[in-house]
């Protein structure tokens, strides 16, 4: 039991910076994830008030 605590304590800091990292990475994707949504949105009402079809999703 007497190498637990150092352990732990060692590799705190790396963990909180792992934790940090994915936080940022999550909220990054998820950003541009909703941009994209949106430009869609305003691509979409754009073409429809000039008349033209409506653009298909590449698969």
């Amino acid at each position: 039991m007497n190498d637990f605590w150092p352990a732990v304590y060692a590799l705190a800091p790396t963990v909180l910076i792992g934790l940090v990292f994915w936080f940022i990475m999550r909220a990054v994707v998820r950003a541009d994830k909703s941009e994209r949504r949106a430009l869609a949105k305003v691509e979409s009402e754009e073409r429809r008030k000039l008349g033209l079809p409506e653009k298909t999703q590449a698969s």
